[in-house]
């Protein structure tokens, strides 16, 4: 039933200002709306409603995801605009945070300012 319509992705962030920065100008996405509710970016195609609540606590898993055609040009990308990339005990990443699945993805997570965490995989 919901096969032909768009999904749209959400997150949480308890600072507007902050979330418009990080998402607009260090991430690159483009600003479609923002209000007192929410901030609403176009990820290549995808709505991301970043929703302006008063406080939530971030989960500890992947939330949203790019796929990407070249990680370490991403990941190289996004550090260069001030972004750490996170690392995980008993994961075998790279130098870059870089870690390879055993199905041949390669994957590297960060966070958000609200310790949303987000990811880039190259397939």
């Amino acid at each position: 039933m919901l096969g032909h319509h768009r999904l749209m992705a959400f997150l949480a962030t308890t600072d507007g200002e902050r979330a418009r920065r990080f998402y607009g100008e260090t991430l690159g996405l483009a600003i479609i709306h923002d209000d007192a509710f929410a901030l609403v970016c176009d990820a290549n195609g995808t709505r991301l409603r970043v929703q302006k609540v008063e406080s939530f606590r971030p989960q500890g898993f992947t939330v949203i995801g790019w796929e990407v055609a070249d990680v370490e040009a991403t990941v190289d990308g996004l550090v260069a605009r001030g972004v750490q990339f996170e690392r995980y005990g008993g994961m075998d990443q790279d130098e870059r945070g870089i870690w390879k699945a055993p199905g041949g993805a390669r994957v590297a997570w960060f966070k958000d300012p609200d310790g949303n965490v987000l990811s880039v995989t190259q397939s």
